[in-house]
């Protein structure tokens, strides 16, 4: 008589086998990608030190004389530029203007998406490749494999510390990256208004 536990026992062990150099292989894609963003982290960190700072107050008259060159971020002085350009071939239709303002947010937006998979994907892949070692580990434990024993076990911690260390990045540059944005959008929502009625005031 077929023994279904066995059977049930053995396919899942084969697929756990399997899963574990996906694994490894997401893993250290997950490094190279969270290094990439500490590297775009602070060119723009660098770069926000260099702006001037401003009294809230300025705000409204530094975007209507465009004086923001040393002041806004290159997010916000970008969109700006793209609206002085739209209103100044005439497309002051407001629907035009709301199409470019949530393209752009929502654009803006997206930039974060990368370190959102990576804050939840970089420790789900640590759990994984620390499980799936010290599975096969204790699977041979009986036959008295030291060494492989101990390369499944070193493979299990290393992939523990990496797979928490990039979900740890990815959650200090999510939350600082978070503010920089609300700010950018303040520039950015302020901006349309102002420039889209003094737009309408010259017509």
């Amino acid at each position: 008589m077929v023994n279904i536990s066995a059977l049930l026992e053995t396919f899942l062990y084969l697929i756990t086998s399997s899963l574990l150099y996906p694994v490894l292989l997401l893993l250290s894609l997950s490094a190279v990608l969270i290094l990439v963003c500490v590297g775009s982290f602070f060119a723009e960190l660098l770069e926000r030190w260099r702006l001037l700072k401003y009294a809230s107050e300025q705000l409204p008259d530094i975007i209507v004389n465009n004086q923001g060159h040393r002041i806004f971020s290159h997010h916000a002085r970008t969109y700006i530029a793209c609206l002085r350009n739209m209103l100044n071939n005439g497309a002051s239709d407001e629907f035009a203007v709301e199409a470019l303002f949530h393209e752009y947010t929502r654009n803006l937006l997206k930039t974060l998406d990368h370190l959102k998979i990576l804050l939840k994907l970089g420790p789900a892949l640590g759990l994984m490749g620390t499980l799936i070692p010290m599975g096969t580990g204790l699977a041979v434990v009986s036959q008295g494999d030291l060494s492989k024993i101990s390369a499944d076990l070193s493979v299990a911690f290393t992939t523990t510390v990496i797979g928490l260390a990039v979900g740890m990045t990815a959650f200090v540059l999510l939350a600082i990256k978070k503010r920089w944005m609300e700010e950018d959008l303040l520039h950015i929502e302020l901006a349309t208004e102002l420039l889209v009625v003094k737009h309408a005031e010259r017509r």
